[in-house]
């Protein structure tokens, strides 16, 4: 295997598409350095491990000894990006995105190298083009053109309202690649249409256009969900050490080789090693250990990871998930939300409704360590319950 080929197959490693293959093959044939692109628009202070798979992309590319280019979308981000969305996104003020952007910049160092990236915001050039420019980049497209992405399209059939500056988001991002002048984009499956604006643009302004790299959406510690602080299933890289290990020792099996080929650093060979293992009868808990502790210590130290198991024990206390914690599913039997005393009865939390029932009027239920009211309803997702002092479980509701 050439030089070449064995960078290829370390950056085909987890992607879900790169358009175009070829071209970027022979991008990576000339030999020399490519510049490598990733927006992130900072609408929310923390990141957890599913924003982080982009990132390790880009540190790969990195160590092949491309430019790689952190772009934090300050701009963007007082937009809103309307992706997945039903509804017009809130945009962020100028505050909150700075304030965002600054911790963005502090954690992307626990992975990337701060000497050989690049940090830039969107707003430099965008703030620039002014009106005039503004008028001129959307003229580069249709609101037929628009209306071909997937949630525009849902929105206008179902007469839900599409505000105008929604359809500058795509134009804006694709503007970005066109202003770095980048040979690739990396974006999740999600940004599939406003990865390819950049290509469009690219060709308009006479530049070779960017191969576009995407990348699957990490599932959450369900399993079945995104990983999202909306549903609970997410681990946070800011999380104390024992919270972390905790976390990553309740995903489903099934999912722990995904977490692997996304999230670790080992190479492939010895990610086949440790699935040999398990083949042969090791313990799957014991492999997620192993990478639990990779984690911990690229977001804290190695002592912090050696000693996050300790964090355990048998009292239960706040914000620490004793060790051994038991995962345990409902079946919601159709329902669109359902009743957290049926909830905790039938994930063994309680002996019977009776109990349950008591335990919610006393305020001895906790959900994701809040005490709730008995009249809650749970939507589907993933919840950490406590009933009492000793029971605690991770309960899915399906």
């Amino acid at each position: 295997m050439t030089d070449v080929q064995a960078a290829f197959a370390e950056i085909k490693r987890g992607a879900e598409e790169i358009l175009l293959e070829d071209e970027l093959l022979e991008k990576l044939k000339s030999g020399k350095p490519l510049k490598i692109k990733a927006g992130f628009d900072p609408t929310a202070p923390d990141l957890h491990l599913g924003h982080t798979v982009l990132i390790n992309k880009l540190r790969q590319f990195q160590q092949l000894g491309h430019e790689v280019i952190f772009l934090i979308g300050d701009f963007t981000g007082m937009i809103g990006d309307p992706t997945g969305k039903n509804a017009t996104r809130k945009p962020l003020t100028r505050d909150d995105v700075l304030a965002n952007a600054e911790t963005y910049k502090e954690q992307v160092f626990k992975i990337l190298d701060p000497a050989k990236t690049t940090i830039a915001f969107n707003s430099e050039w965008c703030e620039k083009l002014g009106a005039a420019g503004m008028i001129k980049l959307a003229s580069h497209t249709t609101v037929a053109r628009m209306l071909e992405r997937d949630d525009f399209k849902k929105r206008y059939g179902n007469e839900q309202p599409i505000a105008i500056h929604e359809f500058l988001y795509p134009l804006v991002q694709g503007y970005d690649s066109v202003a770095l002048e980048s040979d690739v984009e990396l974006g999740g499956t999600d940004q599939r249409f406003n990865l390819l604006m950049g290509r469009e643009l690219q060709k308009h302004y006479g530049q070779r256009p960017q191969t576009v790299l995407m990348m699957p959406l990490l599932e959450g510690l369900d399993g079945v969900q995104k990983m999202s602080k909306s549903l609970g299933n997410y681990v946070g890289i800011t999380e104390a050490p024992g919270v972390m290990y905790q976390k990553l020792l309740s995903i489903p099996d099934s999912m722990m080789w995904r977490y692997f080929e996304l999230l670790s650093f080992r190479p492939l060979p010895e990610i086949d090693e440790l699935k040999k293992q398990v083949e042969q009868g090791a313990n799957p808990r014991d492999i997620k250990i192993e990478l639990a502790k990779e984690i911990i210590e690229r977001f804290h130290d190695k002592e912090a990871a050696d000693n996050a198991h300790k964090a355990a024990g048998n009292i239960i206390k706040e914000g620490e998930v004793p060790e051994g914690t038991p995962q345990v599913e409902v079946d919601m039997e159709g329902a669109e939300q359902f009743p957290i005393g049926a909830t905790i009865n039938r994930a063994g939390l309680a002996s019977n409704s009776a109990q349950a029932k008591d335990m919610l009027k006393n305020g001895r239920v906790k959900v994701d360590w809040e005490v709730v009211e008995p009249s809650l309803m749970l939507k589907p997702g993933q919840y950490l319950i406590q009933a009492g002092k000793k029971k605690i479980a991770y309960v899915t509701l399906k």
